[in-house]
């Protein structure tokens, strides 16, 4: 059976603050394979890590991320902690000394879902600095962003996200596939979506180029580990992978 590699979903929001300098320092310990976190570029130049393009879901301040300057930033305070909005480059500092394990680094867009201009550059001449490209994806569920990397970090992996609606409006699953194949190295699905589409997804990918996302309960987790997929990100990595660790002790031979 395929060691199923686990992710911790916006570092690992189930148990500490989604995307915070505490959560990415936290998860390290719990030995998941990746750590995944968002990307959003400031209209003062910053690459700021925070999920939404907007501030009121999860920190104390209103408005759009893009309009941080970087005294507000660090004035905006993730909500109910002590942790400020970071940025990339002080996620990068935590997780530059975590082994080889993997960062999926999701390139957002804007308030009105365009990318940022010159967000692409930027984020891989972090990535760069810190000497983070061998162990990095940069993912998007936006093709043409995905394009923009292989052109801008042709040896950068990509990963591409997609569930039931995003895939309908790309003309299917099916031809979804078949457009992004060449394109990334791990093709990430939507629990609901995988299980609808098994059978048409894994004639067409090996089971390493799967990503099943986002799973945070046993019931759910279990079914896809037995499974051998490749990849599964969860906000509770820690269930994860004990169920992980029981699965496989109870596959080896006594």
């Amino acid at each position: 059976m395929t060691r199923t590699k686990i992710t911790g979903h916006r570092g690992a929001r189930n148990l500490w603050p989604e995307n915070s300098l505490t959560g990415f320092r936290n998860v390290l310990a719990l030995g998941v394979d990746a750590i995944e976190f968002d990307v959003h570029l400031t209209d003062a130049g910053e690459l700021v890590v925070i999920h939404d393009a907007t501030l009121e879901r999860t920190t104390d301040k209103s408005g759009l991320v893009r309009h941080l300057t970087a005294q507000s930033r660090t004035e905006t305070y993730l909500e109910a902690t002590t942790d400020t909005v970071p940025t990339l480059a002080e996620v990068l500092a935590i997780l530059v000394d975590a082994g080889e394990r993997q960062l999926h680094v999701e390139i957002k867009s804007d308030e009105a879902k365009k990318p940022y201009p010159g967000i692409t550059e930027k984020v891989v001449a972090e990535i760069e600095r810190f000497g983070l490209a061998h162990r990095c994806h940069l993912t998007s569920f936006d093709v043409s962003v995905l394009e923009e990397c292989r052109r801008v970090a042709p040896k950068v992996e990509r990963l591409v996200s997609v569930n039931a609606e995003w895939a309908a409006k790309q003309g299917g699953l099916s031809s979804f596939i078949d457009n992004v194949d060449g394109l990334v190295d791990i093709v990430a699905i939507h629990h609901e979506l995988m299980a609808a589409e098994w059978d048409l997804i894994t004639s067409k990918l090996p089971l390493d180029r799967l990503c099943v996302w986002t799973l945070n309960e046993e019931a759910l987790i279990r079914p896809w580990l037995e499974r051998g997929i490749g990849h599964l990100t969860s906000d509770s990595p820690d269930l994860a992978l004990t169920l992980r660790g029981k699965i496989q002790s109870q596959s080896e031979p006594a």
